[in-house]
């Protein structure tokens, strides 16, 4: 508890009490926030309560660093699954009675007791016995680890579980997006308008007034582009080459000129004669 509190010291504040205290607290508070109402379900057995201004995200992840690891006690229950690893245990042969009551297969390797297989030990949820307690503190196995779990988070009257703070940005942007699309086609179906579906629905509207415009004479400057090119493609498709044959034609020469220079400043070199003495 004192690792979390000074870990989470500028981020959050941990308060424990008891909670006959802590209802009555928030009881009397009501009257300035109702919303803190909504805490009071949640006021039952071993709980207590985070305060923090920061990303809940950081402080989430300051409570999940915060573990201990401890021992497994006889009689308690066990939060996970406990598996003893297969391999050497580093204890002497006359120690085999504690493998043997738990019908845990071994075998005897240079003078130390060694597990063959791997053992599930103790399932989650599972009281720990005493035979298992002794087996792990012998083999020095802490399966279990101790501190606080987060159960729900409180923003504003609104309760939701802890999974929620593991979205990132990108995942609620993209969410969010679906929702606008889920939106935008509903709106569309049963011609309701939106602000989601508004641009389609006037999208929709120019195709349709475009296709009337074109099978009519009605005409507007945007459909009249569309009617010209209908009515003669070959004069938008001539005129988009042109002003790159007209740049091509310009750069023949100075290519040619270019490669007369280079002849004449061979001959110059050597004198009028070939390069071998030859005429």
């Amino acid at each position: 508890m004192q690792n979390i509190r000074k870990s989470l010291r500028g981020k959050g504040v941990v308060l424990m009490g008891k909670n006959t205290m802590i209802r009555k607290a928030i009881r009397g508070h009501i009257q300035n926030n109702p919303n803190v109402e909504s805490l009071l379900p949640f006021v039952k057995g071993n709980i207590g309560f985070v305060f923090a201004k920061d990303d809940l995200g950081a402080v989430k992840k300051v409570i999940s660093d915060n573990k201990v690891a401890a021992p497994a006690k006889a009689g308690s229950v066990a939060p996970c699954d406990v598996i003893v690893p297969a391999g050497n245990t580093g204890l002497e042969p006359t120690q085999t009675s504690f493998f043997q009551a738990l019908n845990i297969a071994t075998k005897i390797n240079k003078g130390q007791i060694e597990i063959t297989n791997n053992v599930h030990l103790i399932k989650t949820g599972d009281r720990v016995g005493a035979s298992e307690a002794g087996l792990l503190a012998k083999l020095n196995i802490k399966p279990f680890a101790y501190g606080l779990q987060m159960k729900f988070v409180w923003d504003n009257g609104s309760v939701y579980g802890p999974e929620v703070l593991e979205l990132t940005d990108e995942a609620i942007i993209s969410k969010f997006a679906n929702g606008v699309k889920n939106i935008a086609a509903l709106g569309l179906q049963i011609g309701y308008p939106t602000i989601a579906s508004l641009p389609h629905s006037v999208i929709r509207g120019y195709k349709n007034v475009l296709a009337i415009a074109l099978g009519t004479d009605y005409t507007f400057p945007q459909a009249q582009k569309i009617k010209d090119f209908i009515a003669n493609p070959g004069a938008f498709a001539a005129a988009a080459p042109a002003p790159a044959a007209k740049g091509g034609a310009k750069e023949q020469p100075k290519k040619e000129e270019k490669k007369e220079e280079k002849k004449e400043e061979s001959d110059d070199d050597v004198g009028g004669f070939g390069l071998f003495g030859d005429d």
